[in-house]
């Protein structure tokens, strides 16, 4: 008997449909949310170029990359969270991993990063840097600074001084470099451009944290009270830096070393192109000093972590690795003046190679502050409220140590 052709194919085009369902989902289109940040918006035209590549690369995935506002970046990535609706993949900071560690929200990737091929080409310390308390990779690094110090070569050349290496060298650099408009062509100056105001912790701590840590019970012993009286003193006794000091924030530094009113400053590679188009060969950058038998920078950072809400995780993995290699993690970089995470691109990025130098020579001993609750309350008001205090006179070094130590004492 002839079967009907009709049914016949129905039901193979039924199981076709039902075959297609029923292929893994690495087979069809998986698209990956990303949230990111760039200050300018012209910028995202390099992430595009970026999204591009890896598409053609990888045909199955399609990367929906969106540029939110810095201005509320983190808080909306938080109410993402608490609402069930984050994106697949993000960039952070390593600040932000206790709090999303204990929303056990960050998916590990341990395990991705230790048989990643491009693991080897990683700068040196990058990874250790990144590591959770409890041992697991949660982050892939994307980009980071370290602080440095900035310093006038010509100057320094003029007076016969070597970039200091010791906080005693940097004082007695500072005092030299501190001059009335009379013996300076018109123009006063002075040795350091201090930064008292908001973001400045991160130009007192290779004079104080590397002799002290911000945890309780260690940053208000005498030898850090002593430090930080040191740091004090640079500006009530020692009067090297301006008398505007107090209040100074990154643009009053940058301002005044690049017009000649100060002859050093702490600051990173996010700013080298501007300082080079500024002053040329006038300027140079060395590590920060090492004080009391310590040393100590700052470790800035951004990196991608992945959401453990996201079902697409083998595809996102794909993406973050993507980023952090070679040429793609040089490109990127392009977009933020941070520098590259990878060895092989460090000798292309466009910044001078003398800025690249002094940042890659700071990784040994570059940390982060750390990873506690508190840290994001001492950076916003906590320090910057006793640092301008104690600038002025208003309370003693045991005092503004006092408050410090109090802060990170607090449940």
């Amino acid at each position: 008997m002839q079967i009907p052709r009709r049914p016949l194919l129905s039901a193979l085009a039924a199981a076709i449909g039902a075959l297609a369902f029923a292929l893994p989902a690495s087979a069809q289109q998986q698209t990956v949310n990303f949230w990111y940040h760039v200050d300018n918006a012209e910028n995202t035209k390099i992430m595009d170029e970026l999204v591009k590549n890896f598409e053609a690369k990888n045909p199955s995935i399609r990367i929906k990359a969106e540029n939110i506002p810095w201005n509320n970046y983190f808080d909306k990535l938080f109410i993402s969270i608490a609402g069930g609706q984050a994106p697949d993949v993000a960039v952070t900071r390593l600040a932000l991993q206790p709090q999303l560690l204990e929303m056990n929200a960050i998916e590990p990737i341990t395990k991705q990063i230790n048989s990643w091929p491009a693991k080897s080409d990683l700068a040196p310390n990058l990874l250790d840097i990144n590591k959770a308390p409890d041992g697991e990779y949660y982050y892939m690094p994307l980009q980071y600074v370290a602080i440095y110090l900035y310093y006038r070569a010509d100057l320094f050349a003029k007076y016969n001084l070597k970039p200091p290496a010791t906080c005693e060298e940097f004082r007695d650099a500072a005092k030299k470099l501190t001059l009335p408009a009379s013996a300076n062509g018109g123009t006063e100056l002075y040795g350091f451009g201090m930064r008292g105001g908001k973001g400045g912790h991160d130009n007192w701590g290779p004079f104080v944290l590397s002799q002290a840590e911000l945890k309780p019970g260690a940053i208000n012993t005498p030898k850090a009270v002593a430090a930080n009286q040191w740091y004090i003193d640079l500006l009530r006794k020692d009067k090297v830096a301006p008398p505007s000091a107090p209040n100074d924030g990154f643009n009053e530094i940058i301002s005044a070393f690049k017009s000649g009113r100060t002859a050093m400053i702490f600051h990173h590679v996010g700013s080298a192109k501007a300082m080079a188009d500024a002053l040329g060969d006038k300027v140079s950058a060395v590590p920060v000093p090492s004080c009391g038998g310590g040393r100590w920078t700052y470790f800035g950072d951004e990196s991608t972590m992945m959401f453990k809400t996201s079902k697409v995780k083998e595809a996102s993995w794909k993406w973050m690795s993507f980023l952090s290699e070679g040429d793609n993690n040089l490109r990127f970089n392009e977009a933020t003046g941070q520098l590259t995470v990878t060895k092989s691109g460090s000798a292309k990025v466009p910044q001078p190679a003398r800025f690249v130098k002094a940042t890659m020579d700071s990784l040994a001993f570059a940390k982060p502050l750390p990873l506690v609750p508190q840290t994001a309350d001492f950076v916003s008001t906590v320090w910057p409220t006793t640092m301008q205090r104690a600038l002025n006179g208003e309370i003693t070094s045991a005092q503004m140590m006092g408050e410090i130590d109090k802060h990170f004492s607090s449940k």
